[in-house]
């Protein structure tokens, strides 16, 4: 495999307009494990809507959200679930790990053009999360899983209304992900990709898809990086 580029220059990116980036894992550290809540929640969620021991329930919601995208979409698919009761149980969360990023705010608001969360949570989760960090107010719009129709990333279904609702020229469009699979189908519309992966991996779990080496998607990576702030300065370096 061709080794990723960590690092990354103004011209690399002077063409980009439209500024896309995931939420969880990528606009905050991976360490910060905010996802945990939320895979509990789920966890929950499925022990007692199908009366399953928690172990088993959990292999289950791992299974739909390796299958489908999200969790959500297989116990629609397989169990008929009503969305907003998911989603409300899924993001029940408390967000006071998420701590205000000063530095991160300043070069978001930096960037030329516009900024995009594009996220398979929903929108109040996503303004819950952004406002703890103190970056909501630089983002012009979300792109949450009720907009998508219930249809998750990395389904080109999903980037084509994304990208028609906001208009976006995809060849001056970049996006930043966590998971190298949601970065198969950006890469294929002309975006330039950018992976963020745990700053220490000691200690993380990750499943083999999640990882940048030898996943779905290793070939749909322009950059790869543990430090968001850092990577998006250097864009506006001088």
């Amino acid at each position: 495999m061709t080794e990723l580029k960590t690092t990354a220059t103004k011209a690399d990116f002077a063409h980009v307009r439209d500024w896309v980036f995931d939420l969880d894992n990528t606009l905050y550290p991976h360490h910060i494990n905010l996802f945990a809540q939320i895979d509990r929640n789920m966890t929950e969620f499925v022990a007692e809507l199908l009366q399953m021991e928690p172990a088993e329930a959990k292999l289950l919601q791992k299974r739909y959200y390796h299958d489908h995208g999200t969790t959500l979409k297989g116990l629609m698919l397989h169990h008929n679930v009503d969305p907003n009761a998911f989603l409300e149980k899924a993001h029940a969360i408390d967000y006071s790990p998420l701590l205000p990023d000063p530095a991160l705010g300043e070069v978001i608001k930096a960037l030329p053009g516009r900024k995009f969360i594009f996220t398979n949570g929903t929108v109040s989760h996503a303004e819950a999360a952004a406002r703890a960090l103190g970056i909501l107010d630089h983002f012009d719009d979300i792109f949450d899983i009720v907009a998508a129709e219930y249809v998750p990333k990395p389904a080109g279904s999903t980037y084509d209304k994304f990208t028609q609702l906001n208009r976006i020229e995809t060849g001056h469009a970049a996006m930043f992900e966590d998971l190298p699979r949601n970065l198969v189908v950006p890469k294929s519309l002309g975006m330039k990709t950018v992976l963020l992966v745990p700053r220490n991996l000691e200690g993380v779990v990750l499943e083999t898809w999640e990882r940048a080496e030898g996943a779905e998607g290793t070939g749909s990576i322009d950059f790869i990086t543990d430090d968001l702030t850092g990577f998006l300065s250097a864009l506006l370096a001088d």
